[in-house]
């Protein structure tokens, strides 16, 4: 593995931006043999994507801050966490995902103040900062956030649950966010993110919509070829102006 090199803000400001990004979901990967697929997906993966659930805010338990510890130790690439997770715990969440070794914490718009505070902790602690959206919430919501993060991810499907079909809102839901971004004047600061319904036939539409990451399951872990699939990936032109 080659040594990490840059971690927090530097990192996240150090991935492309001319072209699509490939953000690896660990929920995806082989959690029996983690540390050969991470192997595996190391040249090819721009930033790990960590989910984290409390079975409260979203079904079902996920990650916690030893695994992210463990994956830190193992990888040079970002990691990036998201925090599905209650307001009242949102901020010591924050805190000791990064003493983990989390490159990038996102928060829920959907936590209101607590998310805001998270996102300035964060900051406070040497890492950067992401806002997420549920498929349910006004685009709107993200105004608060915009000025302090440096990743906005909007979820294309329910929460929490894998394998589901991309929402027929979520593309007109990109649009609108990348509207909000050019008006805030932080569209050249702020990485645009979907998440959730990634499959081959909606990465394109995506991406046409804006999108500048893609959280990818199955789509990476799945696929033999990763070179081959991640050069299609960078190929996909964005269209939305």
């Amino acid at each position: 593995m080659t040594p990490k090199t840059l971690s927090g803000p530097s990192a996240v400001a150090a991935l492309p931006r001319n072209r699509l990004l490939g953000e690896f979901s660990l929920w995806s990967a082989d959690l029996a043999n983690m540390e050969a697929d991470l192997k595996r997906i190391e040249q090819h993966v721009d930033l790990h994507h960590i989910d984290v659930a409390d079975a409260r805010f979203t079904p079902g338990f996920l990650f916690f801050p030893d695994f992210v510890a463990r994956i830190a130790k193992l990888t040079a690439k970002p990691i990036h966490v998201h925090l599905m997770v209650e307001a009242e715990i949102v901020e010591e969440q924050t805190r000791q995902f990064i003493e983990a070794g989390a490159d990038l914490i996102s928060v829920h718009a959907e936590n209101g103040e607590a998310g805001l505070r998270a996102v300035a902790l964060a900051k406070e602690l040497g890492a950067e900062a992401g806002v997420v959206l549920r498929l349910e919430t006004p685009v709107a919501a993200v105004k608060a956030f915009i000025d302090h993060v440096a990743f906005v991810t909007l979820l294309g499907t329910s929460i929490g649950v894998k394998g589901q079909s991309l929402s027929e809102k979520a593309c007109d839901r990109l649009i609108e966010a990348r509207s909000l971004l050019k008006q805030a004047g932080r569209e050249d600061q702020v990485i645009l993110a979907a998440d959730g319904g990634i499959r081959e036939q909606t990465v394109p539409l995506l991406r046409a919509a804006g999108a500048q990451t893609v959280v990818l399951g199955s789509l990476a872990f799945g696929e033999k070829n990763l070179g081959d699939r991640m050069a299609w990936l960078h190929g996909l032109e964005r269209q939305i102006q």
